[in-house]
């Protein structure tokens, strides 16, 4: 979830038509030489006492952790209401999810030996605080073992509205607030072509996203049944925001077509005042119009509509970028592997073809079969062609190698970016998503006892 910006200030301009956003949109159209990567990852912190979920306060908490960042290496604090909800240095971000979960969002940078070397630093941070707390932290897509209601909840303003209108649009949504964790890669675009190639192939590619990164095969446990659990909930948590962007891939897509499907997604809050006020269901069409029933005559100001756009949760995002969204969060060296996977397919328009030629003639029909299966059959899901997921892993990931070889960003060791994807070949080569990987350790050496999860997977 989005870290939010200043409050509203009154005097801002107000929005004056479709246009406006449009423009907005297209505001982040960049020319290659500044694209940037940004690498956004969540965890689930613990208490190794009692393998407990970590609570907001105490001595060993959530604020501990964020006093501990802000007093210790120099982050800014964020705060919300009175609460300490966040914090911010050099362009990135610490961020709390609803129930607690420790997101960092990374600093725009140039290259995926930067981008890596800021997870590493993050997580190093994190170690030498929580240790003598006695807190772990966990890199999986689903918590494993603790039920909702013993799940806490965070002082967000936002998170009190978007809980109680869950329960309204789909059976999951409070799952997927309070109990999963995903990695994301945010990416640019250099015009809005590009934007459209880029969006149409990685929504295209996003459930070989899910599979080759699945990785919550447990709740309340035990297996679940599905090799990406957190998938699964996204495919009921509110059909209005979230899925497959079908209509992306009609003709004539571009910004406003985007900005068109984002008017019609349902309101969650305006910020006024220091407050989120509910405005959950409500229209954005009808607030541009000064006819919002919770601020009659108001119009918006463009930061409610950013503010609305991180509403929005499909399997890619745009916003001034474009936000790989559709998996699993895992271990350091897949959080990696997760950025250089898209950045290699993404920042090379050699590469970016040659997705393009792979999945340019699938049907919205065979992208959303691929999606709804994958979450159960991982790479062994069927592809159009009577090709294997695991198939097209295999081809996408030496596009994604040959991409990264081609943009040559070398470590001051000389090494290009293709090491990063090495995680990415072993489970290719092995056929076994990581989330059948753990399923194997639970059903053999752990004999069924969930716990060693957290000794084996806790970064």
């Amino acid at each position: 979830m989005s870290t939010p910006t200043s409050d509203i200030d009154e005097a801002a301009p107000r929005i004056g038509g479709k246009t406006e956003l449009v423009e907005y949109l297209e505001a982040g159209s960049k020319p290659p030489t500044d694209w940037r990567i940004g690498t956004e990852h969540e965890k689930f912190g613990f208490l190794w006492d009692g393998l407990r979920p970590l609570p907001y306060e105490g001595k060993a908490s959530v604020l501990a952790m964020l006093e501990g960042l802000r007093d210790r290496f120099a982050w800014e604090p964020i705060i919300e209401g009175g609460h300490l909800i966040g914090l911010k240095k050099d362009g990135a971000s610490v961020s709390l999810e609803p129930g607690g979960q420790f997101e960092l969002s990374g600093a725009p940078v140039e290259s995926i030996h930067q981008t890596c070397t800021e997870v590493g630093r993050h997580l190093a941070e994190v170690r030498e605080l929580a240790e003598p707390l006695g807190i772990g932290f966990l890199g999986l897509g689903a918590s494993p073992i603790w039920s909702l209601a013993e799940t806490p909840v965070m002082p967000k303003g936002r998170y009190k509205i978007m809980t109680a209108y869950m329960d309204k649009v789909g059976r999951l949504g409070r799952q997927m607030m309070f109990r999963t964790c995903t990695v994301q890669a945010n990416l640019d675009f250099s015009a809005e072509a590009d934007m459209r190639q880029k969006l149409r192939v990685s929504l295209a590619l996003q459930p070989l996203g899910t599979a080759l990164f699945a990785n919550s095969p447990f709740i309340d446990g035990r297996p679940n049944g599905f090799l990406s659990y957190r998938s699964q909930i996204w495919t009921d948590t509110d059909p209005d925001r979230s899925g497959m962007l079908p209509f992306a891939f009609e003709d004539g897509f571009g910004f406003e077509q985007y900005v068109d499907y984002a008017l019609d997604v349902p309101m969650y809050f305006v910020r006024r005042g220091g407050q989120y006020l509910d405005a959950s269901g409500l229209s954005f069409r009808d607030f541009m119009d000064g006819k919002l029933a919770i601020l009659p005559g108001e119009r918006p100001a463009m930061d409610d509509f950013a503010d609305h756009l991180s509403t929005i949760f499909p399997e890619v995002r745009l916003k001034q970028f474009l936000e790989m969204r559709g998996s699993d969060a895992g271990p350091w060296d897949r959080l990696c592997a997760f950025s250089a996977f898209w950045t290699g397919i993404l920042y090379s328009q050699s590469a970016l073809d040659a997705a393009w030629d792979l999945v340019k003639t699938w049907t919205a029909p065979e992208r959303e079969a691929m999606r709804q299966s994958v979450r159960t059959l991982g790479l062994k899901t069927p592809i159009p062609g009577g090709r294997s997921m695991l198939d097209l892993a295999r081809d996408v990931l030496e596009i994604s190698r040959a991409g990264l070889r081609d943009r040559a960003r070398l470590s001051p060791a000389g090494d290009d970016e293709t090491g990063f994807l090495s995680s990415l070949h072993e489970i290719a080569a092995s056929g076994l998503t990581p989330a059948e990987r753990l399923l194997q350790r639970y059903h053999g050496p752990w004999n069924r006892d969930l716990t060693k999860v957290f000794a084996e997977e806790a970064y």
